[in-house]
């Protein structure tokens, strides 16, 4: 049985994986639908916007806090080498920090980047916009399974 901190740090690491997990749902479930069906201009406008406001204190710390949870698990986990769970703390982790974390760093922010760099009502942005919503919203996906499956693998680890 997993106790102590080391269970403290694993509850704290389902929770913000599963905070991540509904933030990346909720985007590729409603946002990139709503977003996608406006007009470019108005679409590349709104994204842009979201994603300056999505680098807050508050979110940030969710998210990178939980990929330093995430490795913090997975340091703590080859160290102690607890008799159940190791299997799924290390999958976890993994999970999160490449296919969360990681896939962001590599897929979605270099594409926010490339919006955050045309003038929305350019005809750059309107013939770019349909590309970016279909290969971000993609990526968003990826990152929303491998986020929930972080979560789900941390908890049977408790189990």
């Amino acid at each position: 049985m997993i106790d102590g901190p080391y269970f403290v740090l694993i509850v704290l690491g389902v929770l913000g994986t599963g905070l991540v997990a509904g933030v990346f749902c909720g985007f590729s479930t409603f946002v990139m639908r709503g977003l996608g069906a406006l007009p470019p201009a108005q679409g590349v406008a709104a994204m842009n916007a979201i994603n300056v406001a999505a680098v807050t204190p508050a979110f940030m710390l969710v998210f990178a806090g939980s990929a330093v949870l995430c490795a913090m698990i997975a340091v703590v986990t080859f160290v102690l080498w607890p008799d159940g769970g190791k299997v799924e703390l290390l999958l976890g982790s993994a999970l999160f920090l490449f296919g969360s974390f990681g896939l962001t760093v590599v897929a979605n922010v270099p594409r926010n980047d490339t919006l955050a760099g045309m003038e929305p009502g350019s005809p750059e942005a309107a013939a770019y916009w349909p590309t970016y919503v279909r290969e971000w919203t993609m990526w968003n996906h990826v990152r929303t399974v491998a986020s929930a499956a972080a979560a789900v693998a941390y908890v049977l680890a408790l189990t």
